[in-house]
């Protein structure tokens, strides 16, 4: 990917929001793929013409076939600040994920325990506390359907490894595309339709709240959910103070 492809959705002398696409790493693996970190490193380094490292980094991740909003720090005093965050659960974050199997509740919390295998990069979840296990919360609501299709908005309290994957998949609505964590086939670009809308939180330096949404994904499914008047109001680019 050519780094001037990046959709970046925020950028001060501090920060940087991108809109992660579908597929490409937050960080590197043992399959040594490029990663959205290198790609913002030649993208700031090309920009500003700055000799030598580029400072980036990686506040939180997204799995690889997840696409949304990844925030990353550009100085090392801004990235400790925002782990704190972080690690407090000051950090909002909506994701919007598409099911096929309709959920009980129209709104609900999920709590889990998980554990994960290293080995085969997967979690398993628990209803209740094992050895090992994280607990995980999140909330969800059903937004909009489409013919046999569930929209859901998630505001994850944790943020666990493959957590909502897992929770929704245990509550019985595995995500659109997940063959790990239950669907029944994949998506045509192996990607799941999972997407990081927005994230808020207090910037770093300035302590002013910023609220960054991403749009959609341009594909035609996605589009399809776009049709949908309550849906459609709300997606937008932001970035703003709020």
């Amino acid at each position: 990917m050519n780094p001037d492809k990046l959709h970046v959705l925020y950028e001060d002398n501090h920060l940087i929001v991108i809109n992660k696409p579908g597929g490409l790493l937050v960080q590197g693996d043992a399959t040594g793929d490029e990663t959205l970190a290198d790609l913002v490193k030649k993208f700031l380094k090309e920009k500003y013409n700055k000799p030598g490292n580029v400072f980036v980094g990686v506040v939180h991740r997204l799995d690889r076939p997840v696409s949304g909003v990844v925030l990353m720090a550009k100085t090392s005093k801004a990235l400790e600040r925002l782990n704190k965050q972080f690690r407090e659960r000051k950090i909002y974050k909506k994701y919007w994920a598409v099911v096929k199997r309709k959920p009980k509740e129209e709104k609900g919390k999920l709590v889990h325990y998980l554990v994960k295998n290293q080995d085969k990069n997967v979690v398993s979840c628990y209803d209740k506390p094992v050895d090992g296990a994280l607990r995980a919360e999140l909330y969800y609501t059903v937004i909009g359907h489409l013919n046999d299709h569930f929209l859901l908005e998630v505001n994850p309290v944790t943020g666990r490894p493959h957590q909502i994957r897992v929770q929704l998949s245990a509550m019985g609505c595995p995500i659109r595309g997940d063959l790990k964590y239950g669907f029944h086939k994949p998506n045509f670009d192996a990607n799941i339709n999972l997407h990081a809308k927005e994230i808020i939180f207090e910037h770093p330096v300035t302590k002013e709240k910023l609220r960054i949404s991403a749009s959609l994904p341009e594909n035609d499914f996605w589009e399809q959910f776009l049709s949908l008047d309550r849906v459609k109001v709300k997606d937008k680019d932001i970035g703003r103070n709020v």
